[in-house]
């Protein structure tokens, strides 16, 4: 069966925030921003259990683009639209595009938290999700230890489907987390 995949929007605009697919030359802003953050990114995220280096996140970025071009991983920057600053990224991942369905994952930079910004960008995306990319399913998953990203979906309408206990390690390795599941649905 051949599925004909939806038009991508590569920018989308809100109110005060503007997301981009990910570009060349895009690991400095995003370097820096993963170094100003990394106590608070380190319990939840693998990727912040140490400090990568600058070409460990251009490459990154590079692949993040060229997934992005595959529609495999649409993963978006985030900037404020006022100052052009770089605030953190969302976007989606394990897509599923036969269903279609798919999983919105997010962090932000530390210096930007508490506006209300990524329920603002997580709001823009799950109206893509819906409206344009033709979504019949979309989740959240996250630490049930994460408040902070717990109170994206619960504030944006998703339904809390379960929690899965025991169902992962750590990103350090020394225990067995629970993982919530939120759900919308067209």
């Amino acid at each position: 069966m051949t599925i004909e995949l939806p038009k991508v929007p590569t920018r989308i605009k809100t109110e005060r925030l503007l997301l981009r697919m990910p570009m060349p030359g895009d690991g400095k802003i995003v370097n820096e921003a993963i170094h100003a953050s990394l106590e608070d990114l380190k319990p939840w995220l693998g990727f912040a259990q140490q400090k990568p280096s600058l070409q460990d996140t251009e490459i990154n970025q590079l692949e993040s683009h060229l997934s992005f071009m595959k529609k495999e991983v649409l993963r978006y920057l985030i900037f404020d639209k006022e100052t052009g600053s770089f605030i953190g990224t969302s976007g989606f991942h394990s897509i599923e595009w036969d269903v279609p369905k798919m999983e919105i994952g997010y962090w932000l930079d530390s210096r930007a938290t508490g506006k209300g910004y990524m329920m603002e960008a997580v709001s823009a995306l799950t109206d893509v999700a819906f409206e344009t990319l033709k979504c019949k399913r979309l989740e959240i998953q996250c630490d049930a230890e994460n408040l902070k990203s717990r109170a994206i979906p619960e504030k944006l309408g998703f339904v809390l489907e379960g929690i899965l206990k025991n169902d992962e390690r750590s990103v350090d390795g020394k225990r067995l987390t629970d993982t919530c599941i939120y759900a919308k649905f067209a």
